[in-house]
């Protein structure tokens, strides 16, 4: 039996903000909270009762002790982190908005301990020993070193016969669409599940469209047995190359935005990991709601509550 449910690797940061109306430059105050957003999929599946790990590299330092007591919180599996006796934590930055101004996030994620992690240091057995492995093109940019490392992960995890998910998950503000697509491409030939957002598969890929559309232009780059796109606030589309399973957003109150992506993607592999990809899409709209409707990029759930609202929620639609 595998170790995990699921595995992944990714970096630990801290966020900083400020509410709406604050500004950055001006502010005398910051909400702290841990995010990071492959340790976001982690937490939210460890809640609903998974085995999950988390490869990373932190500072032993208070603020890497910070991150590492957030996740162990949520259940997560820290054994096989890197620490180290120096070096920076990643941290971001949020100026939250209204309209007509737009929320703003700012990076600093530059020769953290994180972007240090070479091949050598790598858990392989760790990573690999497990039913499924969740990686984010988010990561990749991050360092020459975490470029090769990914896809080195993917072809090792298929190799011993687990699943491989990947996240798209561009950032304009860290790399551009052409060296995006140029990293990605190669590595969407390696998974086995795909998550892709209508925007990143239009600045990417260059693929528009009704959803349908969208989710078959993108099963021509991959061999992905599901693929899963993100409509915004009209929900989500998934595709298992029989069926498209398309899933209404869920009503919510927004209190913050971030990280409603990976909860999405959590709840999906929820479904995937029972055997059940029409469930999945259901259950990631819900959980999204539930990361819309909460402070912090971490959702906190359990099986129980989310099993209620699922009763209460119609199906999803289905059609060939």
């Amino acid at each position: 039996m595998s170790r995990f449910d699921l595995a992944t690797i990714g970096e630990g940061q801290l966020r900083y903000s400020v509410p709406a109306g604050a500004r950055l430059e001006l502010t005398e105050n910051l909400n702290v909270s841990v995010a990071g957003t492959e340790a976001n999929v982690a937490g939210l599946l460890s809640r609903l009762g998974w085995r999950c790990g988390w490869f990373s590299s932190l500072p032993d330092s208070p603020l890497g002790q910070r991150v590492a007591n957030e996740y162990k919180l949520a259940g997560i599996d820290l054994s096989a982190v890197v620490w180290r006796e120096a070096g920076r934590l990643a941290t971001y930055y949020v100026e939250y908005a209204e309209p007509p101004r737009s929320t703003q996030v700012y990076y600093d994620r530059a020769n953290t301990c994180f972007t240090r992690l070479t091949f050598d240091e790598v858990d392989w057995d760790y990573l690999t020993g497990t039913r499924l492995l969740h990686l984010s093109g988010l990561t990749l940019p991050l360092s020459e070193s975490l470029r090769k490392i990914l896809p080195e992960a993917a072809r090792r995890a298929r190799a011993k016969g687990a699943m491989v998910s990947l996240d798209v998950n561009y950032r304009s503000r860290i790399w551009t669409p052409e060296e995006a697509r140029e990293a990605l491409l190669p590595l969407l030939r390696e998974v086995d599940i795909l998550f892709c957002g209508r925007r990143d598969a239009r600045q990417l890929f260059g693929i528009e469209g009704e959803p349908q559309q969208v989710v078959e232009q993108l099963g021509k780059l991959t061999a992905a047995k599901y693929l899963v796109a993100s409509l915004s606030g009209e929900g989500l589309i998934g595709w298992d190359r029989d069926n498209f399973h398309k899933q209404p957003a869920v009503k919510v109150g927004i209190i913050d935005r971030i990280g409603a992506g990976d909860a999405m993607i959590a709840g999906v592999l929820d479904g995937i990991l029972q055997n059940n990809f029409a469930k999945g899409i259901r259950c990631g709209a819900m959980t999204a709601a539930l990361a819309l409707s909460q402070h912090g990029d971490q959702v906190v759930t359990t099986r129980k509550e989310i099993e209620e609202l699922l009763n209460s929620q119609g199906s999803a639609d289905i059609c060939r």
